[in-house]
Formats: structure tokens, sequence, C-alpha cells
């Protein structure tokens, strides 16, 4: 076999630089993430959270409003969590302003297109008035785009939208603008009138979940328990999907697990394909 040349020898050894420089990218980026605080759920998350820098889709077990409410106020919980942790970082002078020069800091940027969001119940879950911005839009293709220019003004806490139907090449723009702005994209995929499933088509989504209704806490007297939850872990990548029962966000967006509460590993494939 005839020894490689000078040249190809140097381009061959600047080939295996560039590919341990976007490992080592990787490999930081996995650990840029953001946690429930619980760990029963995060020692099942690849990185142990969400990734910041990457789009997740969540969406109703079932069509209807229960389960849908469920969905937008799990996304309440998690962007009231990113939001504090960015105002955190910001008041220690660990975060300075975004690229698009706001100091919008703990902000989160809701884009949608019915107005059915109850403020109460977002406050309910961590995610007070002032720390949103509703953008509402008339059709999908609008919020995708404004969900697009959010994530690469890079100076938001969160991006928040929902979506009835969107493809691949959108949700793949999404995640590249995810990461270019270093900020977590959540969409709430939701149920259509045709009662397509939202989780149906394929996406490029970090991770996809699904979120259905349980009966809540029983109480020693009469009245309403804390909310709970079956939630689904569909898939995730570069860990497994996984299921939990959990409780609904506190007023800080802290999430819980009841206690002895059941939590299993999800057959693979079969919450992507679950119908209504």
């Amino acid at each position: 076999m005839p020894a490689l040349s000078p040249s190809r020898t140097e381009r061959l050894a600047a080939l295996r630089a560039q590919v341990r420089t976007i490992e080592s990218q990787a490999r930081r980026e996995v650990h840029d993430c953001l946690p429930f605080g619980i760990e029963a759920v995060d020692a099942r998350l690849a990185g142990g959270g969400l990734a910041r820098a990457a789009l997740h889709e969540i969406a109703g077990a079932k069509a209807g409003l229960a389960d849908e409410a469920a969905a937008c106020l799990f996304i309440a919980g998690l962007a009231a969590r990113q939001a504090n942790k960015a105002e955190a970082k910001a008041v220690t002078g660990k975060v300075v302003t975004g690229k698009g020069g706001a100091g919008t800091k703990g902000t989160v940027l809701w884009a949608l297109k019915r107005r059915d969001l109850f403020a109460p119940g977002l406050a309910q879950a961590g995610l007070a008035p002032d720390r949103l911005i509703y953008a509402e839009c008339g059709c999908d293709e609008d919020v995708l785009a404004v969900m697009e220019e959010g994530l690469r003004h890079g100076g938001l806490a969160a991006v928040v939208g929902e979506i009835g139907r969107a493809a691949m090449a959108s949700t793949r723009r999404l995640q590249l603008a995810a990461e270019a702005g270093g900020t977590i994209a959540l969409m709430l995929r939701r149920w259509r009138r045709t009662g397509e499933d939202p989780l149906g088509l394929p996406s490029a989504a970090a991770t996809r979940w699904r979120i259905g209704c349980v009966p809540s806490t029983m109480l020693p007297v009469p009245g309403v328990g804390r909310a709970r939850w079956e939630v689904m872990l569909v898939r995730q990548r570069g860990g497994e999907p996984f299921e939990w029962i959990m409780e609904s966000p506190d007023a800080e967006g802290r999430f819980a697990l009841p206690p002895h509460s059941a939590h299993r590993p999800a057959a693979a494939g079969a919450g992507e394909k679950r119908a209504a």
C-alpha cells in the first residue's frame, strides 16, 4: 500500500481535529440541560435533563380539553423552570444580555393561534404574566416563523409555540435555530379536528412527550387534590422511552412524583404509534 503524501496526511489530521472538536462541543451541549430536579426522572434523560439548545415536542395523550390543558401546563412548568434558571444566572452575573441586545433574561415567548390560554393557570404552574410575551399568529406557518425568530434572538429564556401540523423540514429549522440561539424550544402539538395523531409525523425534536390526566391525589377532606398526569417520554435522542406518574408543577414550576408512584419503561415505539 503506497504511503500517504504529506498533503493528504495533513488533510486527514485536520479532519480528525475537526471531528474531535465537534464531538467535544456535542458533549458540552449534552450537559447544558434543564433538569426536572427529580432524580428518578433526570436519571432516565440523556444528559440528565432536557437539552437546552434543542426542540422538544409535547402533546396531549388524547384529543380533548383535559389532556391538552395538561400538556400546556407541563410546558408552562418547564418554561417557568428555565425562566427561573435564566433569571438566577443573570442576577449572579453569569449571563449577559442576548444576541439581540435586549435584557430579556427570564422572559418566555409564547406563539399561539387560539385565544384560549388561561393566565391564572399558567401562573399556578410558575409562569407569571410578567414573564410572558404573547405572539398571536394566524396559521401554523406564522407560529413557526415567530418561533424561529425568537430562538435565533438568543436572549429569551424559552420559546413556546402551539402547532397543529409541522413538516420534518420545519422542525429541523427550529432545531437549528435553537442551537444557534442557545434557547430551548417547546412545541405544543395540538390535536386537529380530523383526529390526526399530532406526533404521527417524523420530527427533528430531541424529545417527544405525551401527557394524559389520571386521578388526582386523594385528600382526607372533601376537595380536589394536586393534579396527576401520566407523563410518557415516547422518544428521546440518545436514550430510551419511559413513563412516569407525575404531579403537576407548583407555583415555582417544580414537578414531583407522588409517593410510591409507578414508573416503567415504555414499549419501544408504542408511544409514537398511539392513537386517540
